[in-house]
């Protein structure tokens, strides 16, 4: 079935490119309906007791997300872009339908509108010198959706923006000064005093690096501190026609996709909070010799984004000594019984399907084990930095659904442009804990 032959009010969102990086076109920041946005109601968990946190240890005491208007269906998605790229090449029609397919993408939501490409037809033209474009975009439309994904977060949290005291902004699609940072502490309305901190281009690992930084803050800075964690994320600078010549590029056109995620976390819940998530331990650590495998680069057409492919296979070859070193950090707290990889839940980026089904295979992992990344990867695609949140807030869901027991203790992890990996040791504090 072709665009044309659906309802027409899906037929704006069949067609819309994957490979961008959120464009806003027609949406006004004042324009908040124009956002979906959704959170975990944590008022609405299951109704056991909750796991404690440990005193003085970060938490993550809220989630939420947003997403821009557009739905892409990937069953609807090649036609689309072929067209609006003025691409009638038969090859690279039928590698990106198998890819679009491997993938395990179902569906993405996106800014990029039939509008934008009227007013910016030089978006899908070869050769086109369109960075301020692209820029002039994306720098507002990621503002926007860290707003609504910040503003659903603290819904959820039932806390006052009075009570922010640092912002940790997470972004690898806009490049301006000041930052995102500023821009979003102002969109909030956050009080001049909150202490900023922007980590940009950090891709894919972005999420967890956010949340290794929030924890940091918050466990050096008292019981008092609540730090607000927004990502948010578009793929206008890499949209670009495709060609024989960048046959990676269709890679990012089947799996990536737009969105905003956000946290609060702190210490020493108050009585009125409720702890998702304790962060233990955090660690970084980046491949010597990789920093060619997660390749991008700021041009006058945009960003050229390319992936080795590789990539898989490198992580799988690290990922093992890289998860023991973070599990030792617990049984430096005299825990008796080490950990086994089945005894703990696994939030992994979902990078692609072959990072997963490569780590699975060289852990021995149970294939429910990434649950909640396989479905974060199938309804949202790969969001880059975005996309630990949406993991995350599906293993809340799943623990409000359980009634046997659960895993307490688990990894939350990411793999970025380096090759950086960044690791957290959590404890999930909905858990259902042994009688």
């Amino acid at each position: 079935m072709y665009a044309g032959d659906l309802p027409v009010n899906l037929q704006v969102i069949c067609w819309s490119p994957a490979f961008l990086f959120h464009a806003l076109g027609a949406f006004e920041l004042h324009g908040l309906t124009h956002m979906v946005s959704t959170d975990v109601d944590t008022t609405k968990q299951a109704t056991y007791p909750c796991l404690a946190p440990n005193p003085g240890k970060a938490t993550i005491l809220a989630l939420g997300h947003a997403f821009p208007q557009q739905l892409v269906m990937q069953d609807y998605f090649v036609d689309g872009f072929m067209r609006n790229t003025h691409c009638d090449d038969p090859v690279i029609r039928e590698k990106l339908n198998r890819l679009c397919k491997t993938t395990t993408v179902k569906t993405r939501y996106v800014v990029m509108s039939d509008e934008i490409l009227k007013s910016c037809p030089e978006l899908a033209q070869e050769g086109s010198p369109t960075m301020k474009q692209r820029m002039d975009i994306s720098n507002k439309a990621v503002t926007q959706m860290a707003t609504e994904a910040s503003l659903a977060c603290i819904e959820a949290w039932g806390g006052d923006l009075s009570a922010i005291t640092h912002l940790v902004y997470v972004s690898s699609s806009e490049a301006r000064f000041p930052g995102g940072d500023l821009h979003l502490a102002r969109a909030l309305g956050l009080s001049p005093d909150v202490r900023r901190v922007m980590l940009a281009f950090t891709g894919c690992s972005g999420g967890v690096a956010g949340l290794r930084v929030a924890k940091g803050l918050a466990e050096s800075s008292g019981p008092g501190a609540r730090v607000l964690l927004a990502t948010s994320e578009t793929t206008i600078a890499g949209f670009r026609p495709p060609s024989p010549d960048r046959p990676y590029d269709l890679v990012g056109v089947a799996l990536f996709g737009d969105g905003a995620g956000a946290a609060i976390v702190g210490t020493d819940p108050a009585p009125r909070e409720r702890p998702l998530f304790e962060l233990h331990s955090a660690l970084q650590r980046f491949l010597p010799d990789t920093e060619k495998t997660i390749d991008g680069r700021l041009t006058e057409e945009g960003i050229k984004f390319q992936l080795g492919r590789e990539l898989p296979h490198i992580i799988e070859a690290h990922v093992e000594s890289f998860c023991q070193k973070l599990m030792k950090e617990r049984e430096g707290d005299h825990h008796d019984q080490p950990l086994s990889y089945d005894d703990m839940f696994w939030a992994v980026h979902p990078g692609g399907p072959a990072i997963l089904t490569k780590m699975e295979g060289r852990l021995g992992l149970d294939g429910g084990k990434l649950r909640a990344s396989r479905s974060a990867l199938r309804d949202f695609g790969n969001a880059s930095s975005n996309t630990i949140v949406y993991v995350l807030e599906n293993m809340v869901e799943e623990s409000s659904r359980r009634r046997e027991e659960e895993c307490e203790w688990g990894l939350i992890l990411a793999f970025g442009p380096g090759i950086t990996f960044e690791g957290i040791l959590a404890r999930n504090l909905q858990a259902r804990a042994a009688n």
